[in-house]
């Protein structure tokens, strides 16, 4: 991996086009090197991944709303929309619906350092320019490599959040170039496409703070539907405000670190394999990922407890992400309230940690209903949590060493009688580094456990056929992709303006 330095040059100083982070990210994408395979048999997990988290949401009402906008845009010959057996749109209304579909659960991959990430974002839009194109397995399997890899490497390198500017930032240039990618596009393009798509995806965290709304699941299929027009405008000779990072009046200078900013994003070398995805993780619950490994932990804990109704307190002991982004930290009031929306509930590590430590599971939706949210002793349970940032976690959040990387944190719950229960646990069950990492067999039974009742056992069996088998489906052959249900079972929404 090589080094880039980003900085704020003058206008003046005409800053050259190779000395630009926007043409080192096109170069990166338009590198043909070769595709390792465990990158390429990781890729295959994560579309898997997301037919099994886009499926089971396929009813829930802002992936209907986003599905029922597509449909009203058929195109012939275009991209496939999740659970639909035969209609087609265009790219960008495909990646607007199938990326909401994918995000709604928050039960994909993730990526966190610098910054933080969902990349499977990246691979409804390169999907749906691939089915519209005409493209191979072999091409797609490139083309999420590409996307994956620059959306990991900005993530370690430009902390977006500190400045309250949301992650899609990151995730709507490595959509251009993924595509860029695909398409085999020269260097130049891709460049104007990568400054098209960071120019018009900088937007505040606003959409994850308080309460918040189906906005979460729509703000990276947003990205995937401005990456793939940024593309098509750059692709017609149209160019894009430049130098985007680096100009006095660019993000750099005015949305995050200001004139003086340094930042030092690795990339991989001309030739070099790209292997971002292999440091990217699923997720085993439907919570936000900082939730991951205390879930687990409040599985083991609630052993240790004869009656939770004797706890006195309980103290979150973790990083600095989790405790101000979904623990007491945020001053959200919102996150102890019981008639939160979900996509709250799904942010806030108190109501979190109650659920689990009460129930022993954690299911996508019974863990959410508003019955389970409501209950008397989860709210007390609930109103008993708080966290607290503990710089050793933070230290250990940031880590370069992933052996050393940990998003979990560390409990104390002090009963009645003034007995402490102390545990910890530093990642997740299903990560990488824990107890039972996910592999192929753990994505398939979770595509199966989620999909149950929806996708009729021929079709799932098709499809994870079709998937596994990616690199030698030939071109014109990823409408394959597509997993789709009986029409009558996909509902219907409210009607918009068209």
């Amino acid at each position: 991996m090589k080094l880039h330095t980003v900085r704020v040059h003058p206008s003046k100083d005409r800053l050259a086009r190779e000395e630009q982070l926007a043409w080192q990210l096109a170069q990166v994408a338009a590198d043909r090197v070769a595709v390792p395979k465990d990158v390429a048999a990781m890729i295959v997990n994560r579309i898997i991944d997301n037919a099994a988290v886009a499926l089971a949401a396929i009813n829930r009402n802002p992936v209907v709303s986003a599905r029922d906008m597509a449909l009203a845009r058929p195109h012939k010959g275009g991209a496939a929309i999740f659970g639909a057996k035969s209609a087609t749109t265009t790219p960008e209304w495909a990646a607007w619906a199938n990326g909401t579909a994918v995000r709604e659960l928050d039960m994909h991959d993730t990526f966190l350092a610098a910054d933080y990430s969902h990349p499977g974002d990246n691979i409804p839009p390169i999907l749906a320019v691939a089915q519209t194109r005409g493209c191979s397995g072999r091409d797609l399997i490139r083309a999420i490599a590409t996307g994956y890899e620059i959306q990991i490497d900005l993530v370690r390198a430009i902390c977006l959040h500190e400045h309250k500017i949301d992650h899609i930032a990151h995730l709507c240039p490595a959509q251009a170039a993924g595509i860029g990618t695909l398409l085999r596009l020269r260097p130049e393009v891709i460049y104007q496409a990568v400054q098209q798509a960071v120019h018009v995806s900088f937007t505040t965290r606003q959409s994850r703070k308080g309460e918040i709304s189906s906005w979460k699941a729509y703000a990276p299929a947003h990205a995937g539907k401005l990456a793939v027009e940024a593309v098509d405008r750059v692709m017609r000779g149209e160019g894009a405000p430049s130098p985007i990072w680096e100009g006095e009046d660019s993000v750099v200078a005015w949305m995050l670190d200001g004139p003086q900013a340094e930042y030092h994003v690795p990339l991989p070398e001309p030739g070099e394999a790209k292997r971002a995805i292999m440091d990217s993780f699923t997720k085993e619950h439907s919570a936000e990922y900082q939730s991951q490994a205390l879930i687990d932990l409040a599985f083991r804990v609630r052993e240790k407890i004869a009656d939770l109704r004797q706890i006195e307190k309980i103290v979150l002991h973790t990083s600095h992400h989790t405790h101000y982004v979904i623990g007491t930290g945020a001053n959200d009031p919102q996150k102890l309230d019981p008639n939160a929306s979900r996509e709250t509930l799904d942010h806030s590590i108190m109501y979190i940690l109650a659920v689990a430590l009460e129930d022993g599971r954690w299911h996508h939706v019974d863990s959410y209903a508003r019955k389970r949210a409501t209950r008397s002793s989860t709210v007390q349970l609930w109103h008993k949590i708080e966290t607290r940032e503990d710089p050793a976690w933070t230290q250990r959040y940031h880590a370069k060493d992933p052996r050393e990387l940990a998003f979990g944190g560390r409990l104390v719950i002090t009963m009645k009688n003034g007995e402490r229960i102390e545990d910890e646990m530093a990642v997740a069950n299903a990560h990488p580094l824990g107890a039972r990492p996910f592999a192929r067999a753990d994505y398939i039974g979770k595509f199966r456990a989620l999909t149950d009742g929806i996708v009729p056992a021929r079709e799932a069996n098709r499809f994870l056929d079709a998937v596994q088998d990616l690199e030698r489906l030939p071109a014109g052959a990823l409408g394959g992709l597509n997993v789709a249900i009986p029409a009558a079972n996909l509902a219907k929404g409210r009607p918009g303006l068209f």
